[in-house]
């Protein structure tokens, strides 16, 4: 095969490449080979990035060997888990694309409460094993998202008011680092590091093992989603503001403005109509959730409402459609304390904009278990948020995705005097060092950066939301 780069401004050292592939386990996908238009892509259609070479790592030495020839060869490189990031941080131009997706082990350990998942596995996969026993780890709301990225940067989802975030549950985490050194973060074994990586980790290693805590829940959840039209958005969100105020940690909503989806539970006539929902999940006793939800599912005329008992797997999966892989995505994020009345009537006069029948944006509910614990325990930031806005656009190619971009851009700007300066890391596009700092905040950013130059002084693990080392 040809493992000469398709960008001719890099060209691969083919005794280099040789020697790597005397000793790789796994899978190496060059631009000349025939799966290598598929492997290359990632979650995100408008991200078109050609590699020079995808080394598919079957375990830890796959991961150093392929680390040792970016480093001799000094090219780019890109490292992948679900390949889900927003601004395609998991792919580059003319490098090395490390893929961790072959390596999918899941150990489950139900008297400890506790599990053990390797780096490519996706959220889906280890919700399955561990909800076979009732468990689960508070995770994202899209079952193909990498399990890696997502818990490196913090993890919010439908559990993190009950349980905390997906950082909050690591009990430790296997890391190979720029020097090619394999090294354990837990609490008492590198702890430095163990602080970094929950919420800053692709900055610092590869992390090719994840240890986490396992927590109670359902198998059935109540949960679904309950629809109102758009022009109704005023009086639902100031409803919904007055209703969560003193919702349970239990409880965890997602406000949604979008068409209505052509889903097998819309009925036809409504798919395409501008549509307002609460999106709730219960994480508790079903009949407790069905009295706590009671005034929400009666407020105004709802045009739909789909929550019921399901199993929690089910519900997880509930965004799917929404988010495919190779959409055309763009985003722009920000955490807001309250939904106040300024708030509200932005929200609903930019969402009252929307073109795209495919763009949903999501606001978080925030607070609850994540809230609770310091605000300097880990490196994710913005505990103390009210509400995190994540402003998504989304179309199936080219066509009108300008425009959509434009409108993302735009309700992020009419917000921005209400912004709290914390900001999801995970939500970030590329958007420069002021926008990560702002990630972590400056005490924690300071901290990260000598973390850095302890860890990766040659900023090697640079294609991602960056931290320059001290």
């Amino acid at each position: 095969m040809d493992l000469t780069s398709s960008d001719p401004g890099v060209e691969l050292d083919q005794s280099l490449v040789r020697e790597l592939r005397a000793a790789f386990a796994g899978e190496l996908v060059a631009p000349k080979d025939a799966d290598y238009q598929q492997r290359r892509r990632v979650w995100n259609g408008s991200i078109n990035r050609h590699p020079g070479l995808i080394a598919r790592c079957a375990g830890v030495a796959d991961i150093a060997g392929a680390l040792r020839l970016t480093t001799d060869a000094g090219l780019p490189l890109a490292v992948r888990g679900g390949g889900h990031s927003f601004p395609g941080q998991s792919v580059c131009d003319g490098g090395l694309v490390i893929d961790l997706s072959l390596m999918k082990d899941i150990q489950v350990d139900p008297e400890a409460r506790t599990a053990t998942a390797q780096a490519g596995v996706l959220l889906g996969e280890l919700d399955q094993a561990t909800q076979a026993f009732g468990l689960a780890v508070p995770a994202g709301i899209v079952t193909h998202t990498g399990l890696a990225g997502l818990t490196l940067g913090g993890g919010i989802g439908w559990l993190h008011r009950k349980y905390g975030l997906t950082v909050d549950q690591l009990l430790a985490a296997t890391v190979v680092t720029a020097s090619g050194e394999v090294v354990r973060a837990s609490e008492s074994e590198n702890p430095d590091l163990f602080w970094g990586v929950r919420g800053a980790g692709g900055n610092f290693g590869i992390v090719t093992e994840f240890s986490f805590r396992l927590n109670p829940v359902g198998p059935i959840v109540l949960a679904g989603a309950v629809f109102w039209a758009m022009s109704d958005s005023p009086q639902v969100l100031r409803f919904y503001r007055d209703f969560i105020a003193d919702a349970p940690d239990e409880l965890m909503t997602i406000v949604i403005h979008r068409m209505a989806p052509a889903l097998p539970f819309v009925p036809a006539e409504l798919h395409g109509k501008p549509v307002v929902a609460v999106v709730c999940c219960y994480a508790g006793a079903v009949e407790d959730g069905e009295r706590v939800l009671a005034p929400l599912r009666r407020f105004g005329r709802p045009l739909l409402d789909v929550c019921a008992p399901k199993p929690f797997v089910e519900h997880q999966a509930a965004f799917d459609a929404s988010f495919p892989h190779g959409g055309w995505y763009y985003m722009r994020s920000c955490d807001v304390a309250e939904l106040s009345d300024e708030v509200i009537d932005i929200t609903v006069d930019h969402s009252m904009r929307i073109k795209s029948p495919l763009t949903a944006f999501p606001i978080w509910q925030m607070g609850g278990a994540l809230a609770r614990l310091p605000a300097d325990a880990t490196a994710f930031n913005g505990r103390s948020a009210g509400h995190t806005f994540n402003i998504t656009a989304m179309t199936e190619g080219a066509e009108g995705f300008d425009e959509e971009r434009e409108w993302v851009r735009g309700l992020w700007s009419a917000l921005e005097p209400y912004h709290t300066g914390s900001v999801y890391v995970n939500f970030l596009m590329d958007e420069g060092e002021d926008r990560v700092r702002d990630a972590y905040g400056p005490a924690r950013y300071d901290r990260l950066r000598v973390l850095k130059g302890k860890y990766d002084p040659d900023n090697r693990f640079r294609l991602n939301q960056n931290i320059a080392p001290a």
